[in-house]
């Protein structure tokens, strides 16, 4: 049995690794694409303080935190050593005692059932600032000793080479999905197919263009970072805990006299891989607010990765149902280095048929909402029972097959019954069809790739 891994970022190269540790023929295919997300990724492990109260997010932030031990432990007898990975506990700052105490309670709730966060306690801040010297005056924290963190780079590196070691084999180019008869059966690099039984699409915020390629629409989109790597010569920054002000940036420091500062969340970039003016004065103007003893440092570089972002902030996981030999694994966001090596060892499981430790279905990489009002809503009515009634009644229409459940909520909050039945789908999609190119009374049967009740994004229908 043969697995194809597309995407060779922290999840697909994890994947691949525990794929290949098992025995299993692996291929890892990767393009390298300017601006990954693992390469820029400061790669911060602590769930434990965050104010994403999602407890499927959690859940899976949580046994991704948990598995690093017994990850690195895998590393170190294959001879991978160097990650960058160290338990170095987090500091959490702001300057509202409200927030602290908030901060310390979710931490308090969250070490009941996980021993592992370890010692929680108040700081003042002349201890906060023993422990991170560049702290700005008068800032407390809550200090939380369970955190870690790690360099995505070397731990990705490192994960490939593993892979190698025990029989991977891997293929440098761009990757487009193999299709016969409702099953995925290969990928196409560069002119050369490689046939495999199971493809596992972790190619992070390119996974959407790989789906579509077959019909398949994913809800992931690029995010763009923009963090700031500053040199602090002359300081031991290797136990330097991650600060953590609670909003969407953070520092965390490296063994090489360097703290990185991040990151932007630049929702709606596309793939704009420039380093902007106001993206890079965002992340030094809130990392200097909350550590203003950095600005003697050097910038050694700001890094810019694009995060494979959901709708929800939860990851897109799990088999395609409606066709054959399909794994998605992707949109794991900001969480990406805390929950990536978890996340591979699930698609890698699902991957050779195994049943996943945890309930994967709230992270089905085909959900979706649809958002319709009810002029909308009467259109597709109408429309199915005007057009589609002639198209059904073709030859070489067949029935409509059944679709899987999904949730519904409306614009202007008029409920609907959960769940959508196949005639639902096949008036959407009709209509999608026809509004695409039908202007006369003649049409065409819908080919056999959307025949299959795949997840689409419906517009509002004008």
């Amino acid at each position: 049995m043969t697995t194809i891994v597309v995407g060779a970022g922290i999840v697909g190269a994890s994947a691949a690794y525990h794929l290949a540790r098992k025995g299993e023929d692996v291929i890892l295919v990767d393009k390298r694409f300017k601006g990954e997300a693992t390469a820029a990724g400061a790669g911060i492990v602590c769930p434990w303080i965050s104010k994403t109260d999602d407890p499927d997010w959690y859940r899976l932030a949580r046994n991704g935190a948990l598995y690093y031990p017994e990850l690195m432990e895998r590393l170190k007898q294959d001879g991978e050593e160097h990650v960058g990975f160290a338990f170095v506990g987090a500091l959490g700052v702001n300057e509202e005692e409200s927030e602290l105490a908030a901060m310390e309670a979710r931490a308090h709730q969250r070490k009941q059932d996980t021993p592992e966060v370890g010692e929680i306690k108040r700081l003042s801040y002349r201890e906060a600032k023993a422990l991170f010297p560049p702290l700005k005056e008068g800032l407390e924290a809550v200090y939380v000793e369970g955190a870690a963190r790690l360099d995505g780079r070397l731990l990705r590196d490192a994960l490939c080479r593993a892979a190698k070691k025990h029989g991977a084999q891997v293929v440098e180019g761009e990757a487009c999905l193999v299709y016969e008869e409702e099953a995925i059966c290969g990928v196409e690099v560069e002119g050369t197919v490689y046939e495999g039984d199971t493809v596992i699409a972790a190619s992070g915020a390119w996974a959407k263009q790989l789906a579509e390629s077959i019909g398949i629409t994913i809800e992931v989109e690029p995010q763009k970072g923009q963090i700031a790597h500053i040199g602090m010569e002359g300081y031991d920054t290797s136990k330097w805990p991650v600060v953590l002000p609670q909003t969407s940036h953070y520092l965390v420091c490296f063994d090489d006299a360097r703290v990185v500062i991040g990151a932007t969340r630049e929702t709606g970039s596309g793939f704009d891989y420039r380093l902007t003016a106001g993206g890079v004065y965002e992340v030094l103007d809130e990392g200097l607010r909350v550590a203003p003893g950095l600005s003697e440092g050097s910038l050694r570089e700001v890094r810019i990765g694009f995060r494979p972002a959901s709708k929800d902030l939860k990851p897109l996981l799990g088999r395609v149902k409606a066709l054959k030999g399909l794994v998605i694994a992707t949109g794991l966001g900001a969480s990406g280095l805390t929950m990536g090596p978890y996340v591979g060892t699930l698609a890698a499981a699902l991957a050779v048929g195994e049943e996943p430790p945890i309930d994967l279905a709230p992270y089905d990489p085909l959900r979706v909402k649809f958002f319709l009002n009810r002029a909308s809503l009467l259109q597709l009515a109408l429309f199915h029972v005007f057009f589609l009634k002639r198209w059904r009644t073709s030859e070489n229409m067949p029935m409509p097959v059944a679709a899987p459940a999904v949730s519904i909520s409306t614009s202007v909050n008029w409920p609907l019954r959960p769940g959508i039945n196949s005639w639902w789908i096949s008036s959407v999609i009709a209509y999608k069809k026809h509004k695409q190119s039908a202007k006369t009374a003649a049409f065409t049967p819908l080919p056999p790739i959307w025949r299959s009740p795949f997840n689409m994004r419906i517009p509002r229908i004008k």
